[in-house]
C-alpha cells in the first residue's frame, strides 16, 4: 500500500479531524461540556425544588411544605410540590393568637388567670393564723 492522498482529497483538513495517535479534540471539549451542563442542570433542578420551602420560610405551614417538597423529590410526583409552592405563597391566618388572647382574658375575669412571667404570683390568702387564733380563744 502507498501512503499517497488522493488527488482530489483537500490539502488541509480541518482541526476537528485528528490525526492517527493524536488526541481528539473536538470529543475532550465535548465531553466537559456535557459534564459541566449536566452539574449545573442538577445545581438549577435542586434550586428550583426548593423554590416552596425558600418561600415558605417563616410562615406557620413551613413544615408542611418542607415535607411536602421532600415528597415529591422522593417520589417524582410534582403534584406535591405544586401543592408545596401554593401552600408557600398562600398566607394562612393566624387562629392561635386570638383563641389564647380569649382565653387569657376570660381567666382575668374568672380571677384564674396564671401569672406570667412579668408578673410576680399573687400572695396567698393568710387565713390559717386567723383560724389558729379562734381556736385558741375558744379553747
Amino acid at each position: 500500500m502507498s501512503a499517497t492522498q488522493h488527488p482530489m482529497a483537500p490539502h488541509t483538513l480541518p482541526w476537528f479531524i485528528t490525526a492517527p495517535g493524536g488526541t481528539d479534540t473536538l470529543y475532550v471539549i465535548t465531553t466537559v461540556v456535557v459534564v459541566i451542563s449536566v452539574v449545573l442542570l442538577g445545581v438549577f433542578f435542586f434550586w428550583l425544588h426548593s423554590l416552596p420551602e425558600r418561600m415558605g420560610h417563616k410562615k406557620l405551614q413551613f413544615e408542611v411544605v418542607a415535607v411536602l417538597g421532600l415528597i415529591s423529590l422522593f417520589t417524582h410526583q410534582h403534584v406535591f410540590w405544586i401543592i408545596g409552592l401554593l401552600l408557600a405563597v398562600i398566607d394562612l391566618p393566624d387562629f392561635i393568637n386570638p383563641v389564647r388572647r380569649i382565653a387569657d382574658a376570660v381567666e382575668r375575669i374568672a380571677g384564674t388567670a396564671k401569672a406570667t412571667p412579668d408578673e410576680p404570683p399573687p400572695a396567698p390568702e393568710t387565713e390559717a393564723p386567723a383560724t389558729q387564733s379562734a381556736l385558741v380563744e375558744k379553747a
